[in-house]
C-alpha cells in the first residue's frame, strides 16, 4: 500500500491537471526510496519501475497499459487498472504478502542507485529516434517551471 504522503503528492498532480505518467512518477519515486532505504530490492531499475507504476494504477491513476511490449505485462496493466477502478478490494492474504516481501528482499539493492538508473535511461534514449528526443527535450524547456 503506497504511503499517504504519496497519495497526497499524486491527488495534488491531479487537480493541477498534470497527466497520468507525472502522478504515476510519484509512486516510481516511492518506490526507488523504498529500495534505497533497504526495504526491498528489485532485480532491474524496470522492475523498481513497474513495481511503482503497478501501484499508482492500483490506487486509481488513469495510466494506459503499454501499447508495445509483451502481451503478459500489457495484461497485467489492465488488470491494475480494473483494480484501481473497483476500489479497496480483498486484503492480500498474509502468506502471499509474506512471499513477495520475502523474495523482494533477496534482490538487489543497486538497481535503484542513480549509477543504474542513469544507464537505464541512456539505454532507453538510445532506441528513441533523434527526432523524439528532440520533441522530448523542446517540450521539457517549454514547459519547465521558470525560477523567479
Amino acid at each position: 500500500m503506497p504511503e499517504e504522503e504519496t497519495l497526497e503528492r499524486a491527488r495534488e498532480d491531479k487537480r493541477e491537471g498534470k497527466s497520468p505518467s507525472t502522478q504515476a512518477g510519484e509512486f516510481v519515486r516511492e518506490e526507488m526510496e523504498h529500495i534505497r532505504e533497504g526495504k526491498h530490492g528489485a532485480r532491474s531499475p524496470e522492475q523498481a519501475t513497474a513495481i511503482g507504476l503497478s501501484k499508482a494504477r492500483r490506487a486509481g491513476v488513469k495510466l494506459s497499459p503499454p501499447k508495445r511490449g509483451p502481451k503478459r505485462t500489457k495484461r497485467q496493466a489492465k488488470r491494475d487498472l480494473a483494480k484501481g477502478r473497483a476500489g479497496r478490494g480483498k486484503k492480500t492474504s498474509s502468506r502471499r504478502s509474506r512471499a513477495i516481501k520475502r523474495a523482494l528482499k533477496r534482490e538487489s539493492r543497486r538497481s535503484a542507485s542513480k549509477q543504474a538508473l542513469s544507464r537505464h535511461a541512456k539505454r532507453v534514449a538510445r532506441q528513441r529516434s533523434r527526432r523524439s528526443r528532440s520533441a522530448a527535450a523542446k517540450k521539457a524547456a517549454r514547459t519547465r517551471a521558470r525560477r523567479r
